[in-house]
């Protein structure tokens, strides 16, 4: 299926069947392929920055992540996508689809990567490398990535994540740089998944907001994007 456009940023109207087919193509080519899940803060924030901007325009796969995704897909081009492609269910995926898969962890807190790296190993994939998200210098953790040349990169650096890795993405020496967001501690067992009946009802990020205090200043985000989307849609 043909991109999108959402609020002036790309969007691949796929599923999560799709979506691993296409990341199964990047891990077949001997260059680094960008995936940003799209959610509806990515979308607001790319508004005003413009190096994470570029860093979806240049996306090889851009995935729709977030309930917030697929209503303003269905309102603006009348649309109907069948179900979230969110970065911890996708970095769980290409785990089962590609066993073996040579993973670097990039993110978190000290010893979160290292955690995560052991629960990743258990569901298959062999961990390479891993590093701490709180580094100042760039250089030699890109170099030390680029040296491992694992077959996936996953960074998980909040709101630096895309623009970290669209900044380095010549150098890295992976096949496939995804940011993850909060998968790494998840997979470390420092943050939990929602009830199954929220991630069903996509309602994840209402929980988070709602039980988190520092995640509340991420709300105004979300009306600003159900804003700009009913701007658009006049």
């Amino acid at each position: 299926m043909e991109r999108l456009t959402l609020l002036g940023l790309p969007l691949d109207p796929v599923d999560m069947e799709e979506a691993l087919r296409r990341i199964g193509g990047f891990l077949e080519e001997a260059r680094t392929h960008q995936v940003v899940t799209l959610n509806p803060e990515i979308a607001v924030r790319a508004q005003e920055d413009e190096a994470l901007r570029r860093a979806v325009l240049e996306a090889e796969l851009v995935t729709p992540d977030g309930v917030g995704i697929l209503w303003a897909v269905r309102r603006l081009h009348g649309m109907h996508l069948p179900e979230r492609v969110t970065g911890v269910d996708l970095t769980l995926a290409l785990f089962r689809r590609f066993p073996g898969l040579r993973v670097y962890l990039l993110g978190g807190r000290p010893g979160v990567a290292e955690r995560a790296a052991g629960e990743a190993e258990r569901l298959g994939a062999k961990v390479v490398g891993f590093h701490h998200g709180y580094f100042q210098e760039e250089a030699p953790v890109v170099e030390t990535i680029q040296n491992l040349a694992p077959d996936l990169l996953l960074v998980g650096m909040g709101e630096r994540q895309e623009a970290f890795i669209h900044r380095h993405k010549a150098h890295l020496g992976a096949r496939v740089a995804m940011g993850v967001g909060g998968t790494l501690d998840v997979l470390a067992g420092e943050a939990k998944r929602p009830p199954l009946w929220a991630q069903r009802l996509g309602l994840e990020w209402l929980l988070r907001v709602g039980l988190d205090p520092k995640r509340w200043r991420r709300a105004p985000r979300l009306l600003r994007f159900a804003y700009l989307v009913l701007k658009e849609g006049r």
